[in-house]
């Protein structure tokens, strides 16, 4: 925090205090204008209600004549002279009073108001663990700053979980980066290379490079559908749309030798068919490359009145409850290492978002003796 900035609070502070005590100072000069104003007026009116003596009527006091018309107008002066003299100086003390109490008051009432300001000063992209913490008081401010310090907390975890994913983006582009790098280092510096070395360097880059288009590709992906509204909205039936990417999947599950089981009935939803199909890819990828040899695959989509499920359950490895939650995080697999070669642990993540743009929800659960079970469930067509 620059001077400037330290003189701008400063002045801001200070510019709403005096306004403050300038309002209040305000009102109650007002009033007590019209206080005096109607002693002021009264007391006239009392002295004038005093019943009048005939006409050429003396009056004797201490030893002298007066007229008593005369004296009765002298009466009325004085009073009304004593009332506004005292009425002032009651006004006077009135507005000193309210401006010194104003001002005190404004800055007890203005503290909180102050660390919040001061708080958000000194937050930073890498200090942003300081909160206001409680009030003492129990008013506005005091939800002010509760909402402030909650905003806080939501911004530290975006902030937390953008540095997670960028190093796990950079550290899963830069394993096959590696790989590239060194059968290009290692191939370059042996003289005697042949063909079929040559050969075996581009298959390892070919593979490398693959990899690494198909990380980027689902990074964008993710990009373009974590927060996003749909573009299209079409009548897409989920059996179809599994039926379809089961195709790409098919190959890989036959060398497994997995079983599949497929109960697959008319299920509409509304969205995007590729984003759709993309889910269903997701899912049957992942039960597939994170299972077992020999192990199963059901497959089940079904409507209701409360809308449409897409079911997948597989076996594969144990998976601890508790981590279930992580699985829809970037870069987390099912039961294998983060840096695993199968994937890029964005699968889950990508069917999260796309699901949450067309309105739906998932879950996960695993399965006795191994494996998982992943529920997407979507709202019903109108």
């Amino acid at each position: 925090m620059n001077l400037r900035d330290l003189s701008a609070g400063l002045v801001g502070a200070r510019s709403l205090r005096a306004r403050i005590t300038l309002l209040a100072t305000g009102l109650a000069a007002a009033v007590s204008l019209v206080l005096l104003w109607l002693a002021w007026t009264l007391v006239g009116d009392s002295v004038a209600a005093v019943p009048q003596m005939p006409p050429n009527t003396t009056v004797r006091v201490d030893g002298t004549d007066f007229d008593a018309s005369e004296l009765a107008a002298h009466l009325r002066e004085h009073a009304r002279d004593k009332v506004l003299l005292a009425g002032s100086i009651a006004f006077c003390c009135v507005v000193v009073a309210t401006a010194i109490l104003a001002w005190t008051f404004t800055s007890r009432v203005l503290r909180p108001l102050r660390e919040i300001t001061g708080t958000a000063r000194r937050l930073s992209v890498e200090s942003m663990g300081a909160r206001i913490g409680r009030l003492e008081s129990k008013d506005e401010l005091a939800e002010l700053a509760a909402t402030f310090d909650a905003m806080l907390d939501r911004l530290q975890a975006a902030f937390d979980a953008q540095r997670h994913f960028v190093a796990n983006a950079s550290h899963e582009l830069r394993t096959p980066l590696s790989v590239i790098r060194t059968e290009l280092d290692v191939t370059l510096s042996d003289e005697d290379a042949d063909e079929a070395e040559l050969r075996r360097m581009a298959g390892v880059v070919r593979d490398a490079t693959e990899r690494a288009e198909q990380l980027v590709g689902s990074l964008l992906l993710l990009a373009r559908t974590d927060g996003a509204g749909l573009v299209v909205a079409e009548h897409v039936d989920l059996a179809a749309v599994v039926d379809s990417a089961w195709r790409a999947a098919r190959g890989e599950a036959e060398r497994r030798r997995l079983r599949t089981e497929f109960a697959t009935a008319p299920a509409f939803a509304v969205g995007d068919p590729a984003l759709l199909e993309r889910v269903a890819g997701n899912l049957l990828e992942n039960a597939v490359r994170h299972n077992v040899d020999g192990g199963w695959i059901e497959v089940t989509t079904q409507a209701g009145q409360d809308g449409v499920v897409l079911a997948v359950r597989s076996s594969g490895g144990l998976v601890d409850p508790a981590a279930v939650p992580e699985l829809f995080e970037p870069f987390r697999r099912a039961g294998v290492a983060r840096t695993a070669r199968s994937g890029a642990g964005l699968g889950l993540s990508i069917v999260r978002a796309a699901v949450q743009a067309h309105g739906g929800s998932v879950s996960a659960e695993p399965v006795v003796g191994g494996g998982l079970f992943v529920v997407v469930r979507f709202p019903a067509v109108p």
